[in-house]
């Protein structure tokens, strides 16, 4: 595989919140956000209309669920929250904006499983380590531990807040647990070995990776994946970004 960074932590609502300033003109141009070895990842202008026509109607789009909407209209204490209630189409859009990509599951896997170290969760040490509670990731409705198993919107925790217990091989931050993540496939069966591969035909859903604040413990394994229409928003569905050096 060639080389590839995988940001820190997932996008935040400060983050977001400046793409939101600045659209629509902050919108992806044809090929925007490829991956620069595999033909036909950027975006394709046929996707144009499963974006917000301007800003207002972006605010609007990621306000999805009232009880557990981590994007406020104005700056405030949600900042360092993880942003939710982004579609693919609009996480594809913020990272190509960011100067980066939605990285390819096989390079979200890669960063998640240690590499060849296969770790079981993002943390593990040894690789077959079964270790996980509370310290390592935000899951199970948990997050704020005071409220522990009762789900509320304080389990959603600012990210990086399981750092650096709960980080991955190079330092990654929840990669299990707080949001699922966003990646460019779409979800249909993935071969055992590629290298600079992703699936580029179209399916019925795109992958998301990692598991989200409301997952139990074995949907945080490093090899969990699942499947999400890409115009769908959920509370516990981000992203992440990933650049080519």
């Amino acid at each position: 595989m060639s080389g590839f960074v995988l940001d820190r932590f997932e996008v935040t609502v400060g983050r977001f919140r400046k793409f939101v300033e600045a659209y629509p003109g902050s919108r992806p141009a044809a090929g925007a956000g490829r991956h620069p070895l595999i033909e036909g990842s950027g975006w394709d202008a046929g996707w144009d209309s499963n974006l917000p026509a301007d800003a207002a109607a972006l605010r609007d789009a990621v306000m999805c669920d009232a009880t557990y909407l981590t994007w406020t209209d104005e700056a405030g204490r949600h900042e360092h929250l993880p942003m939710n209630c982004l579609s693919w189409y609009v996480a594809f859009a913020f990272c190509a904006w960011d100067g980066g990509r939605l990285p390819t599951e096989a390079e979200w896997n890669y960063a998640a499983a240690g590499g060849s170290e296969q770790r079981l969760y993002p943390w593990s040490k040894p690789a077959d380590s079964t270790t996980i509670d509370g310290s390592y990731a935000v899951y199970a409705c948990t997050g704020d531990v005071t409220g522990a198993g009762t789900c509320a919107f304080g389990n959603i925790q600012p990210v990086g807040s399981r750092s650096t217990k709960g980080d991955g091989k190079w330092g990654q931050a929840d990669l299990a647990g707080n949001m699922w993540e966003w990646v460019l496939d779409w979800y249909a069966s993935h071969p055992s070995e590629c290298n600079n591969c992703a699936n580029t035909t179209p399916a019925s859903y795109r992958v998301i990776r990692g598991g989200g604040w409301f997952s139990g413990a074995s949907v945080l394994l490093s090899s969990f994946r699942d499947g999400f229409g890409p115009s769908g928003r959920s509370s516990v569905v981000g992203a992440r970004c990933a650049r080519t050096p």
